[in-house]
């Protein structure tokens, strides 16, 4: 009898060992999607600012899937690409 105990103790520690990785690999893909809708949601709050309060000074920046993607991936410096790309398209 303690010999099974101690076999089902090792099983066990064992099945452990093997699936940690396997759920922290599962579980990566789910982390990248939340931090690219955080991304996302910070990039249209900040495009959103840059409307409201550039709209006096002429600075207007599209709010789209586009350029919520950009400003979310790139953050602030993602923002700034916009506004240039713009000014130099705009000629």
């Amino acid at each position: 009898m303690p010999n099974d105990l101690w076999q089902i103790i090792l099983i066990v520690v064992v099945a452990l060992v093997l699936l940690f990785p396997m759920i922290r690999f599962l579980f990566k893909p789910v982390k990248l999607i939340v931090k690219l809708l955080i991304n996302g949601a910070t990039g249209f709050i900040l495009l959103w600012l840059i409307n409201t309060f550039g709209g006096t000074m002429g600075i207007f920046l599209p709010i789209n899937l586009v350029t919520i993607l950009v400003a979310g991936i790139l953050g602030i410096p993602g923002i700034f690409l916009l506004f240039f790309m713009k000014l130099i398209l705009a000629g």
